[in-house]
């Protein structure tokens, strides 16, 4: 016999350990929690973003949240999607649509107006999925500046929850963005900047 097969039969005859069954944590896939206190959480987590959220009592009364912030952030150069809900689309400044507008042009624009998918509270993140009124992706990402309209009813808990939501549109092939507050980034120093692969400001509007 040898050395090799010597040393191969002991390993062989080693005994078994006995199969060690696997334990699953428990995690809460949903929150359970007053739609209130959601609502709050959601509030809070954006405000930690550096995020100013705007209340809207109506889908009435977001034209003219709208108007009033674009105007106190000097906006004067806003695009949206092509079918962004005409009762929310501001009379000032006069938006452009995106009909397939150059990255140049996008670039260009102080600012852009959406809808959007979900929030998320647990997160403070806003979920894209180009659906309705939220635009391709690029019209999020390459002006300065958001204004994002998220509805009170579309804010689940968790992000659990959230991916079960987007489970269809992914299937469909939709391309899905989520976003904590403007776009920011830190060096090894932790010196924060903001705006370096997206908007550097957002603003919600929260419609009840």
């Amino acid at each position: 016999m040898s050395a090799r097969d010597e040393i191969l039969g002991r390993i062989r005859a080693i005994p078994k350990a006995p199969p060690v069954e696997a334990t699953v944590p428990a995690y809460n896939h949903r929150w359970e929690a007053p739609r209130e206190e959601i609502i709050a959480r959601f509030i809070q987590r954006l405000g930690d973003y550096h995020v100013t959220v705007l209340r809207a009592r109506t889908e009435i009364e977001i034209r003219m949240v709208a108007e009033r912030q674009l105007a106190a952030r000097g906006i004067v150069s806003l695009i949206v999607p092509p079918d962004l809900p005409a009762s929310w689309r501001p009379a000032t400044p006069e938006a452009m649509d995106d009909t397939g507008l150059s990255f140049a042009d996008l670039n260009a624009a102080q600012g852009a107006m959406t809808g959007s998918f979900l929030g998320i509270a647990e997160t403070g993140t806003v979920v894209l999925d180009t659906g309705l009124g939220q635009g391709r992706r690029a019209l999020t990402l390459l002006p300065d500046y958001h204004l994002c309209v998220v509805r009170e009813s579309a804010v689940v808990g968790s992000v659990p929850e959230a991916i079960a939501a987007l489970h269809p549109r992914v299937l469909h092939g939709a391309p899905v963005t989520f976003f904590s507050g403007p776009s920011a980034t830190a060096d090894i120093e932790l010196d924060r900047v903001e705006g370096v692969h997206g908007p550097r400001t957002l603003d919600v509007i929260l419609v009840a």
